[in-house]
């Protein structure tokens, strides 16, 4: 096994965060060995003033690692799962899922306490179709303001763009140590999670036996299985599409229960379902649930957002 690896990472907060949690583990379980940080500036680093959706969306975080990833200048890779597209380039594998953290969205207002006591056409913060069009479901008058930056610059552009608030996924806030701006965390009801929201994805070569081992150390088996039923739904559904989808799946009692979600862009049209079975079953129950939106009408709205 090698005794030195590069483990390829962007350069924000969060993911410096994530890369030295996983650098951390690994020196834990291999105390002999030697690993650098290779920091990689992708596509999605360099436009910040354009919506996500408008230049590519999923991706956008993950290409030029991959490419790192590829070319054997880097060993690993981390990425947030929830950046990660639906179809990895041929070569690369996931190698580990480590154990998930809070999956859940959460409300960040200086002044207003929770989501219900947000004044009517409050505005609010965020990039994300898919946070924007479950919003405008509960709220058609809320007005929704773009918000891009790392999870520092947006809590700053709360207030410097006198935001009545803003939504982030809870697992980056809880990294980066700002659980105190927390409001609210928002129930699945209102606000249903991205797939693989709060899961860290390792990938790697395929093939590469050294990495598969070292990559196995990190593995979480209930969040491993509850993302690949996610990402199943997600590769079904959307191929490459930028819209509103979002999954959650949740283990209880050994039993895997899905929900899904597809929207339109306006939130006015929310199709959502939930399916339930043995977690060995994942791939088959994502499929499953996909199946099911499709037969509600979720087709149709996809091609509409294309």
């Amino acid at each position: 096994m090698k005794t030195c690896i590069r483990i390829g990472t962007r350069g924000s907060k969060l993911a410096l965060w994530q890369a030295e949690w996983v650098k951390s583990a690994l020196i834990s379980a291999h105390p002999d060995l030697a690993v650098e940080l290779v920091i990689i500036k992708t596509t999605g680093d360099k436009i910040l003033d354009v919506p996500l959706a408008m230049v590519g969306g999923k991706g956008l975080f993950v290409k030029e690692i991959e490419e790192a990833l590829l070319d054997s200048r880097i060993d690993l890779a981390v990425h947030s799962m929830k950046d990660m597209p639906a179809e990895l380039p041929e070569g690369l594998i996931i190698g580990a899922v480590p154990a998930r953290e809070n999956p859940f969205d959460v409300l960040i207002t200086p002044r207003h306490g929770s989501f219900a006591n947000l004044p009517p056409h409050a505005r609010i913060g965020t990039s994300s179709l898919r946070r924007a069009a479950q919003l405008k479901h509960v709220r058609p008058d809320l007005q929704i303001q773009p918000l891009r930056g790392n999870l520092d610059t947006r809590i700053q552009k709360l207030e410097r763009e006198q935001l009545d608030a803003i939504v982030l996924a809870a697992a980056g806030v809880h990294r980066l140590g700002y659980g105190a701006h927390i409001a609210e965390y928002l129930d699945v009801a209102v606000m249903l999670p991205a797939v693989g929201q709060g899961a860290l994805c390792i990938e790697i070569r395929e093939n590469d036996p050294d990495m598969e081992e070292l990559a196995k150390g990190l593995n979480h088996m209930p969040t491993q299985t509850a993302v690949t039923a996610e990402r199943t739904f997600l590769r079904r559904l959307e191929g490459g599409c930028q819209v509103p989808i979002a999954a959650f799946g949740c283990l209880k009692d050994q039993t895997l229960i899905l929900t899904g979600m597809v929207a339109g862009l306006d939130g006015v049209k929310i199709i959502k379902a939930e399916v339930s079975g043995a977690p060995e079953a994942s791939q088959q129950l994502g499929l499953t649930l996909a199946e099911k939106l499709l037969q509600q009408g979720a087709g149709n709205l996809l091609e509409e957002l294309k």
